[in-house]
């Protein structure tokens, strides 16, 4: 299976990618499939199309997208999916997005589009990422759409329960960069390349991660770059900021670990 980083709309270079990978290859897609670049609706049909030999996460961009779309968000200036707002398979497209999931294990692979708490193991991982799938997949999920965005609480406590609970586990799989050691949680930073916040450290460096016995791999912090590590690969390269589309064959053995990169063709 090949693992593919933030394609927000990159449409052009996410079709050079899968032309470079086996034919048919397995793919999994680590979230914000849409938004900042110029093909939001092109994206989505193509991964729809290929859904046999496709996995998907959501990301923060693409429940972004879903609020938007059913009135819980106003579009914001930057937003470029009005493409896929306006389409006549819209309603198609945006219930078979609301369908994936939040997270994806495989193997000695765990899948998220942000992170995951130093106290989350894989299997509460999955479990909390299907709590907040259970609500998204409901006829009335734009119930829980109304009350998913915001940033409290900012603090892990198992005891969490309801809006409260689903809330910040969505924002820990979605949005995670910096957390402490105790899982309280920092919004506002986001360059990987500077200090973290005082007491914080980037999520994966935090100490007794319960995850750290399996390969966690993610997408979501373009600034920290490509990331390659014997347990964590970070896959965001940034390619609708001029960087690279970035896919890596998922491996075991790190030795046969590929990474397939293409250069952004268009400007959004």
């Amino acid at each position: 299976m090949f693992a593919i980083g933030d394609i927000q709309g990159c449409d052009d270079e996410l079709a050079m990618l899968l032309a470079r990978l086996p034919m048919d290859a397995p793919i999994i897609c680590l979230g914000d499939l849409v938004n900042r670049g110029p093909h939001s609706l092109n994206v989505l049909r193509r991964l729809r199309a290929r859904a046999n030999t496709s996995h998907v996460i959501l990301g923060n961009h693409d429940l972004h997208l879903l609020a938007c779309a059913y009135g819980i968000r106003p579009l914001h200036h930057s937003d470029t999916f009005t493409d896929i707002l306006a389409a006549p398979d819209r309603e198609i497209l945006l219930t078979w997005l609301r369908h994936q999931p939040l997270a994806f294990a495989q193997a000695q692979f765990l899948c998220v589009h942000a992170g995951v708490l130093p106290q989350w193991s894989v299997a509460q991982t999955l479990q909390y990422a299907q709590e907040i799938e259970y609500h998204l997949q409901r006829n009335d999920f734009v119930d829980f759409l109304a009350h998913a965005f915001g940033n409290q609480p900012d603090q892990w406590d198992p005891n969490l329960q309801g809006t409260d609970r689903l809330r910040l586990n969505l924002n820990v799989l979605t949005r995670l960069r910096f957390c402490t050691p105790t899982g309280r949680i920092d919004f506002s930073a986001k360059d990987g390349k500077q200090p973290a916040p005082p007491g914080y450290l980037p999520w994966f460096d935090c100490p007794n991660r319960q995850t750290a016995d399996t390969t966690v791999v993610f997408g979501h912090w373009s600034t920290l770059g490509l990331l390659q590590r014997p347990s964590l690969i970070g896959l965001d390269t940034g390619c609708v900021w001029g960087g690279q589309l970035s896919a890596m064959y998922l491996s075991n053995q790190i030795a046969q670990r590929q990474l397939i990169q293409v250069n952004q063709q268009t400007t959004p």
